[in-house]
């Protein structure tokens, strides 16, 4: 028998990457999957270059693994995803004990690669752009749970002046329609009972049909929701410039879509929107979102902010700390600026030292944390439909699931409810937890 080992790094794209090469390897190359790196013949490491310092990390972890492969020396080592897409041959110069480097868009070929290199023993690379080959290759062992991710588009052309994405995922490309819904069927037979549709910019889909039409995103949702088995239906991640009016009317029609909506605006500024390249303003965003409430009175609101970008004023954090409040948004991913090689952004000058970085994170964080509380105690004594998706890490006795709005509830109830919807009251509240009740 022989093993390979994962690691995976960044976003749920990288996850759902990953999730495809454990399948085709098991699948072509008759490989087992472990969680001991030691015991594999085949390391993958599957790369975000999306922070700060990304390379350094890569060549940390790959400095561990070269202690492996000095003591089984017939190991092979290959580093995919956005730093390999990034950086290429450069990977091998300064760690030539990788065998292989594949891109965001040629896993698909890495049991040929491994083949190849078991037999040549000479680095094989390929971080080209062959657009959605990927896609083309059977999943049909696929391990699932009953949540499953599925990537419906690749790549992003928004080219914000931060973000590496356009330089590593390529350019936007959306799965033809019908492959989608044939993924997703053959996981609803498996036992999937919610799916999350994943793309760079997830509402810019515009899938071709069989019959040489173009399916919009609206459509693929409500075409998702037909779907017997699939009971909720989410999806990630949203720019504000494509949040068109027939997404929003999904939203009254479609009550599989969840009531919860992760749409990131990074700046409360104008400004600052304005130097990201964002091509939208907090206007246009607020809109939205009161197009969204009168279509889902109790939608929730999660967000992406970049703080402390290049020209940041204390007036332009101010104004995003406003524009927090009067979202009400709850719960966010925010970070400080991170320049990334080859961005426009990382031209302009930065004269806010670290410590205002920190500083202002510290209290945008803070400000969301208590308006997710307050979300929480909102939901104190209420009925809450959960997913429950397996035992709970903290406790062997419990179980936990996910509530629509993207809480985590723990709660006593028997392995059977596993995969299946349960009603819990809602007993006890955190900022982002839950603990419930069987009633």
């Amino acid at each position: 028998m022989k093993y390979i080992y994962i690691k995976t790094w960044g976003c749920q794209m990288n996850e759902y990457d990953s999730s495809m090469i454990a399948t085709l390897l098991q699948e072509k190359n008759q490989y087992l999957m472990t969680t001991d790196p030691e015991k594999a013949d085949v390391l993958i490491l599957n790369t975000c270059s999306i922070r700060e310092k990304a390379q350094e990390k890569v060549f940390h972890q790959l400095g561990r693994w070269k202690k492996i492969k000095n003591k089984n020396p017939k190991a092979i080592i290959a580093v995919g995803g956005c730093v390999a897409t990034q950086e290429g041959k450069e990977i091998y110069k300064r760690a030539n004990y990788v065998d292989i480097i594949f891109g965001t868009q040629t896993l698909h070929r890495l049991p040929k690669m491994i083949s190849e290199v078991e037999k040549f023993r000479k680095l094989s690379i390929d971080i080209t752009f062959p657009k959605l080959e990927k896609f083309k290759h059977s999943l049909k062992n696929r391990k699932t749970k009953c949540t499953a991710a599925i990537s419906i588009m690749e790549g992003c052309n928004k080219y914000c002046s931060f973000c590496v994405v356009p330089y590593t995922r390529g350019n936007e490309i959306s799965r033809p329609c019908d492959d989608v819904i044939f993924e997703i069927s053959t996981l609803a037979e498996q036992g999937v009972r919610e799916i999350n549709l994943l793309g760079q910019n997830v509402n810019a889909y515009q899938g071709p049909t069989f019959n040489g039409k173009i399916c919009y995103f609206s459509e693929l949702i409500r075409l998702v929701a037909e779907i017997d088995g699939i009971d909720r239906i989410r999806f990630t991640t949203s720019n504000p410039l494509e949040f068109t009016d027939d997404i929003i009317e999904v939203y009254q029609d479609t009550p599989k879509l969840v009531s919860f909506l992760h749409l990131p605006i990074q700046s409360g500024s104008n400004r600052i929107l304005q130097l990201m390249k964002r091509s939208y303003t907090i206007e246009d965003y607020q809109s939205i979102v009161e197009k969204l409430i009168i279509a889902r009175p109790n939608i929730q609101i999660s967000s992406d902010f970049i703080v402390g970008f290049p020209g940041e004023t204390e007036e332009d954090f101010q104004k995003t700390m406003i524009f927090i409040k009067k979202i009400n948004f709850d719960m966010s991913f925010s970070f400080i600026y991170s320049s990334r090689p080859g961005t426009p952004a990382s031209e302009i000058q930065d004269n806010l030292d670290i410590k205002e970085k920190k500083k202002r994170l510290h209290i945008l964080q803070e400000r969301i944390n208590i308006q997710a509380m307050l979300w929480s105690r909102k939901m104190f004594g209420s009925i809450q439909s959960v997913l429950v998706e397996g035992i709970s890490n903290k406790n062997a006795i419990e179980l936990y699931g996910r509530t629509e709005n993207n809480r985590i509830v723990t709660f006593q109830g028997p392995l059977n409810m596993i995969g299946q919807f349960v009603d819990l009251k809602i007993e006890k509240v955190h900022t982002h937890s839950l603990k419930g009740r069987i009633i």
